[in-house]
C-alpha cells in the first residue's frame, strides 16, 4: 500500500525520469566512443595539455544546448497575441510566465520533473552532436569521428592537403574582408548569419587578428524574434594568432580557449586579371595524443554571395585536397545565411530600447577593448 501510495505522488518524477533515461541511452554508443577517445588522449597527452583539449571542448560542447531554449522562449515570447507591455511584452506572455513559476514553485513533483527533463536534455542533445544527427556542419562533437564507416583519427600534415595554387603565398594579400559562405564547425553556431572574416597582420607581421562579425539569431533559427536580438544589427569578437617564421607560407596559429592549433590556408582562388585572391578554403585541426578533439573547415569569398556552380567548384577543389574525410562534403557543411547587402539595418521598440540602454555602445566598448587587448 505504502509503495503504491509513494509511486502515486511521485508519479510524475517517475515519468519524467523513464522518458530522460530513454533520450540519453539512445546516444550511449557514441558517449562510450567518446569516452574511449578520451581515455586514449589522457594516457598519450601531457596533462596540461589534455586538461586544455577537453575543457576547449567542453566549452563548445555546452554552449549549442544552452542556446536553443533561449531561442525557443524567445519565439514564444514574441508569437504571444494580445496588447503589449510598453510595446515589447505581450501581456499573455507575462501572465503565462507568473503561472508556469507559481505552478514550479509551490509543486515539488512538477518541480522534480521539469529539472529531469531539463537536464536529459541538454545531455541528449550533446549525445545527438557526438552521433552526428544534430547537424553535421555545426555539432559534429565526435572526436576521432568517421567518414564512410571508417575512423579517421588525427590531423593531416599542411603538405597532405595544401593545393598547387598556394605557391607564391602572400599573406599580405590574403589581407581584408572574407565572407563565410560554409563551414563544419562546431565552434561556430548555425543559428547566426551574415558572417564575416576580417584578417590583418600586425605591424611586425608576427601576429594577426581576426574580426569576426556575426548577427544573430537567422530568421530560420527564430522566425518571431530574430529582429529583435540585441545582436540583430552584428556584433564582433575577434581571434587571435601569429605567424612562425618556421612555418611554411599558409599556415597561421590560431590561439584561443588556452589551446593553439595551425589554421591552414589550403587553397586560394585568384583574379585572373589583377592576381587578388577571391576565394579561399581554411583548415583548422586540433590533435593532443593522437586524438583529434577539433576540425574547422571555412569556405570564403571576397563576394557576399556565390552562385551554385562556384560552390560546387569549392567543395571539387576542398575534395580533390582530400578533405572529405574531415567534413568538407556537401552533406557535412552548414550554409551561412545571408541578409542583403543593401538592407537597411534593424530597427524597431525592441532596437529602440537595447539602445536606450546604451547595448549598443556597450558592444562597441568591448569590442575595441578585445581587440586592443591583442595587440
Amino acid at each position: 500500500g505504502d509503495l503504491m501510495l509513494k509511486t502515486k505522488n511521485n508519479a510524475l518524477t517517475l515519468a519524467a525520469t523513464a522518458i530522460g533515461v530513454g533520450m540519453i541511452s539512445t546516444h550511449a554508443n557514441a558517449y562510450g566512443q567518446f569516452y574511449n577517445s578520451v581515455m586514449e588522449m589522457k594516457q598519450n597527452a601531457s596533462p596540461e595539455d589534455f586538461s586544455a583539449a577537453l575543457n576547449f571542448w567542453i566549452f563548445f560542447a555546452v554552449g549549442h544546448p544552452i542556446l536553443q531554449p533561449i531561442l525557443w522562449i524567445s519565439d514564444v515570447l514574441h508569437g504571444s497575441p494580445g496588447p503589449k507591455i510598453a510595446d515589447l511584452v505581450p501581456y499573455t506572455y507575462a501572465l503565462g510566465n507568473l503561472a508556469a513559476i507559481g505552478v514550479i514553485a509551490f509543486s515539488k513533483q512538477v518541480r522534480d520533473a521539469v529539472n529531469i527533463l531539463a537536464l536529459s536534455a541538454f545531455i541528449a542533445y550533446i549525445g545527438a552532436g557526438l552521433d552526428g544527427t544534430a547537424g553535421l556542419g555545426d555539432f559534429n562533437l565526435q572526436v576521432d569521428d568517421s567518414y564512410k564507416g571508417q575512423i579517421v583519427k588525427g590531423c593531416p600534415a599542411y603538405d597532405e592537403v595544401r593545393q598547387p595554387s598556394m605557391d607564391n603565398f602572400n599573406l599580405e594579400k590574403f589581407q581584408g574582408k572574407w565572407y563565410e559562405q560554409k563551414f563544419h564547425d562546431w565552434t561556430q553556431f548555425k543559428e547566426v548569419y551574415d558572417t564575416t572574416l576580417d584578417i590583418k597582420l600586425t605591424p611586425d607581421g608576427k601576429g594577426w587578428i581576426d574580426d569576426f562579425g556575426v548577427k544573430g539569431p537567422a530568421p530560420d533559427s527564430a522566425p518571431l524574434s530574430w529582429d529583435k536580438s540585441p545582436v540583430a544589427n552584428g556584433a564582433h569578437y575577434f581571434l587571435f594568432g601569429r605567424v612562425d617564421e618556421k612555418d611554411p607560407p599558409g599556415i597561421l596559429r590560431e590561439s584561443g580557449f588556452g589551446v593553439e592549433f595551425p589554421d591552414y590556408i589550403v587553397d586560394v582562388l585568384k583574379d585572373p586579371e589583377t592576381g587578388e585572391y577571391t576565394e579561399t578554403i581554411q583548415f583548422q585541426c586540433l590533435e593532443r595524443g593522437g586524438v583529434r578533439v577539433f576540425e574547422g573547415i571555412n569556405f570564403m569569398s571576397r563576394k557576399p554571395e556565390m552562385t551554385a556552380d562556384e560552390m560546387s567548384a569549392m567543395h571539387a577543389r576542398a575534395a580533390k585536397a582530400g578533405m572529405n574525410p574531415y567534413g568538407a562534403s556537401e552533406e557535412q557543411m552548414h550554409t551561412v545565411a545571408r541578409r542583403g547587402v543593401d538592407e537597411p539595418p534593424l530597427d524597431n521598440s525592441w532596437q529602440a530600447m537595447w539602445r536606450a540602454i546604451g547595448l549598443d555602445k556597450l558592444l562597441e566598448l568591448l569590442t575595441e577593448s578585445i581587440e586592443d587587448g591583442g595587440r
